[in-house]
């Protein structure tokens, strides 16, 4: 084996044909543009590969919170955001490009845009982002091929990690048996630290933790169950089901941020101008920044924590299950 043909070099380094080349004007950037998308696209491919193996993972019947899976989802998942922030970096070398730069060819690539980056669309489909919370959904897919279309919606219509997550939450083993006597008691705690001007999270608090509601994809059962993880997160058995959860924190944050450095990118280089996929550009772009929030509904679940002194105590069967196993 050699290193070129494991790599598949030819292919690869002969991959680049900027348009300004053919047309006998080259424009030195436009090679930068390329390699720059390229890396982009293939750093997709890799977090699929992740984002796929987290599903099957999820989509056990019962995942081992005391097992190796729970760690490597973790793991795998983790990876996702170290490969996100390389996507967000990767943004300071566009930024490189001046405007006058990209100018010299950018009508070369009409109607070619990022907008028809199917890799990217089905990745937030398969993290959870649904349809009706989608910017833009009149050409949402309008500019991609129809096998591209059928990836996508395919990935929609299969259980995405956040409904996985769902379920894995439902099956928290100590719920019930805490239930009587916990949440009674957590649920007086967080009411009274409300201040006066707070007083409408009581209400939010209900509907939350203890009524359905359909517009949410967490349930009020898997709700209490992450909102309890969080609260007892010092128990070595909810030490990883805690990073889990800020794991996919972490995916939305750097997800948003890659968004917020683009759109600013884009305001700076083509200004109010429309993208030239036809797109409205950077109002489009920040649209979809303000919108696109896959994990809102963990991330909401902070607004009912109330200080550690406050917290109240749980069994000492509870107790005894969380903790560190000792065998005689």
């Amino acid at each position: 084996m050699h290193y070129d043909d494991y790599l598949q070099l030819d292919k690869i380094l002969n991959a680049q044909d900027p348009e300004s080349v053919k047309k006998g004007k080259p424009a030195h950037d436009e090679s930068l543009f390329i390699v720059i998308h390229q890396a982009y696209e293939l750093w997709f491919k890799q977090l699929h590969t992740e984002v796929d193996s987290a599903l099957q993972l999820l989509k056990n019947p019962a995942l081992n919170d005391n097992s190796p899976e729970l760690q490597t989802l973790v793991h795998r998942l983790d990876r996702c955001t170290i490969i996100l922030r390389v996507l967000v970096n990767q943004i300071d070398i566009m930024e490189t490009m001046t405007p006058s730069d990209f100018l010299e060819f950018r009508d070369l690539l009409r109607p070619a845009s990022g907008f028809q980056s199917w890799q990217f669309k089905e990745l937030e489909a398969k993290l959870g982002l649904k349809y009706a919370h989608r910017h833009g959904q009149e050409y949402y897919t309008s500019q991609l091929r129809p096998e591209q279309v059928e990836l996508i919606r395919k990935a929609e219509s299969e259980q995405s990690i956040l409904q996985l997550l769902n379920a894995w939450l439902e099956r928290m083993p100590f719920l019930d048996e805490e239930a009587a006597d916990f949440w009674p008691l957590y649920t007086a705690a967080y009411k009274s630290s409300l201040s006066p001007e707070e007083q409408s999270a009581a209400a939010a608090f209900d509907q939350i933790f203890l009524e359905e509601n359909t517009e949410r994809t967490l349930s009020p059962r898997a709700c209490r169950a992450a909102l309890f993880i969080m609260l007892h997160r010092g128990y070595p058995l909810l030490h990883l089901p805690f990073r889990l959860l800020n794991v996919l924190l972490e995916i939305d944050s750097q997800l948003s941020l890659w968004r917020y450095r683009h759109m600013n990118m884009v305001q700076r280089i083509i200004g109010i101008r429309m993208g030239t996929g036809g797109s409205t550009g950077k109002d489009y772009l920040k649209g979809a920044a303000d919108k696109h929030y896959i994990f809102r509904e963990i991330a909401g679940l902070t607004s009912f924590l109330v200080a550690s002194e406050k917290i109240p105590p749980i069994s000492s069967d509870a107790q005894q299950l969380l903790g560190f196993r000792f065998h005689k």
